[in-house]
């Protein structure tokens, strides 16, 4: 990527940012003008995530590409010559990530244009957040990452306790708390960072090269993880995140499981390893233990759930889990695992979530022995949530099994029992998805749902879209391999 590849990156956060605006001018009435510019704004910010990963030249060697900075303060006060920029970039890491964000926003606008609810008001804080995720991955400033952090994550609570479901106000406030929480550690972390570097500045690039002391970093590395981790659902902190997803509208559980999640693990990566790598090689233990915790308690409970979106909470925790334990292991195949168990996972959970709500608008129900023959019923639904299972339990061929294979292998180099662990729950996750699958989807019809029909036309495309995404990275993984490695290596002491 050259310099002026940096003015996409700048677009892939102003665009979103952009559209939010403009539809504040837009009268609610005007349902067509609101659908017209939300679907043009969400092809552009894909078309904008395919190019950013296609045009990563991982063979490059930088740190990282399309690196564009405006200044913004400098020389002031406790600024230096660098100051606070508006500094864009990514690495093969986040080039990933970027494109993950970019598939699941354009079905995850599609399905939204059912909201019949002050639908205008929906978009400009589902966008909102989709403009904080994009600033996370590509904004090269602490300060302004920070900032997109926080957009990222104010307007949940409105989203969920709005327009959700269920106990939407109890699940939405649950959730602000615990990661306005995390955002305080996160705050400490990062200010204490700038000042034992000294250099001024929050410019990334210079805070990742900088010295920094042992000492420093064994107290710094537990405050990033914990304040990352709780919107990664680390245990134990992740109680917040099976209520949050029971509670969302469909797009929002998809944004939320599908990218949000993956923006806790990403700034425990980035905050944490990246930067203080000294500290994530002796915290990194302890990551692995909470990591295969999250893994086997998630999977576990899963088993124990009937509400369809309780099922997939529990069941993001548990893969959430396994991004943890590749990120412990502290090697090159571990973490290669873990960032694509993001992606793997982002795509497969927004197929699960969309699916879900499209069963929910009509049924008014997600309780899993309330359903039986829904094959029958619905057999295009069905066999998009059975191929999104299967991808899930890491069918070789999905995208599930290409990074839980990493991880697997990372971990028994490292810790052979956490490996044999990870495997079990690999057989959890199989037994409680086949479990739901028996129970709602074969067996006699039942009545009560004679009324229902396929789901739309839009959902349909959004979950066929999400479908081959999943296929593709499980069939041919080496373009995220290729562009995940290279940035991996770099990291001292892996």
């Amino acid at each position: 990527m050259t310099e002026s590849d940096g003015y996409v990156l700048l677009a892939l956060f102003l665009v979103p940012l952009g559209t939010s605006a403009l539809l504040m001018a837009v009268p609610s009435r005007e349902r067509a003008l609101i659908m017209g510019l939300t679907g043009l704004s969400s092809l552009a910010m894909f078309a904008m995530a395919v190019y950013t990963f296609v045009s990563y030249s991982f063979v490059d060697g930088s740190q990282f590409e399309g690196v564009l900075a405006f200044d913004w303060m400098q020389n002031v006060g406790f600024l230096g010559e660098n100051g606070i920029q508006l500094k864009v970039g990514i690495d093969g890491i986040t080039a990933s990530l970027v494109l993950l964000t970019g598939i699941v926003v354009v079905p995850g606008t599609w399905v939204s244009w059912k909201v019949q609810n002050r639908m205008k008001d929906f978009f400009i804080l589902l966008y909102l957040v989709t403009a904080g995720v994009f600033g996370v991955f590509v904004l090269l400033d602490l300060f302004f990452w920070f900032l997109a952090y926080e957009v990222a994550l104010l307007p949940m609570y409105q989203l969920i306790a709005v327009w959700g479901s269920t106990r939407k106000e109890y699940g939405g406030m649950k959730l602000m708390m615990m990661l306005m929480a995390g955002s305080i550690f996160i705050f400490t972390a990062i200010f204490a960072l700038f000042t034992e570097v000294g250099a001024g500045t929050f410019d990334m690039e210079v805070l990742l090269n900088a010295e920094k002391s042992r000492d420093f970093q064994l107290v710094m590395f537990p405050l990033v993880a914990i304040g990352c981790g709780v919107l990664g659902a680390m245990f134990p902190f992740h109680s917040w995140s099976p209520d949050g997803h029971a509670s969302a509208p469909t797009a929002v559980s998809m944004l939320h499981a599908g990218v949000l999640m993956k923006v806790g693990a990403f700034g425990v990566l980035r905050l944490g390893f990246q930067m203080m790598p000294e500290g994530g090689e002796f915290w990194g233990p302890a990551l692995v233990v909470l990591g295969i915790t999250a893994a086997l308690y998630g999977a576990i409970s899963a088993l124990r759930q009937s509400d369809m979106k309780l099922l997939m909470g529990f069941s993001s925790v548990s893969h959430m889990g396994y991004v943890f334990v590749g990120l412990g292991v502290y090697n090159s195949i571990g973490w290669t695992g873990a960032v694509l168990q993001m992606t793997a996972h982002g795509l497969m959970t927004a197929l699960f979530f969309l699916l879900i709500g499209g069963l929910y608008d009509q049924s008014h129900n997600r309780d899993l022995p309330n359903f039986s023959g829904m094959a029958k019923q619905m057999p295009i639904w069905t066999m998009l949530f059975l191929f999104a299972a299967l991808a899930s339990l890491g069918l070789p061929g999905l995208s599930g099994f290409i990074a839980e294979l990493h991880i697997f292998i990372g971990a028994f180099r490292a810790y052979p029992i956490v490996g044999g662990l990870a495997v079990l729950t690999a057989a959890i996750t199989t037994t409680y998805l086949m479990r739901a699958m028996a129970q709602s989807f074969f067996g006699e019809m039942n009545p009560r749902w004679n009324h229902l029909h396929e789901i739309t036309m839009m959902e349909r495309a959004g979950a066929t879209m999400l479908a081959i995404s999943i296929l593709t990275l499980g069939l041919w993984p080496s373009p995220w391999i290729d562009r995940i490695g290279p940035s991996i290596v770099q990291i001292a002491n892996l």
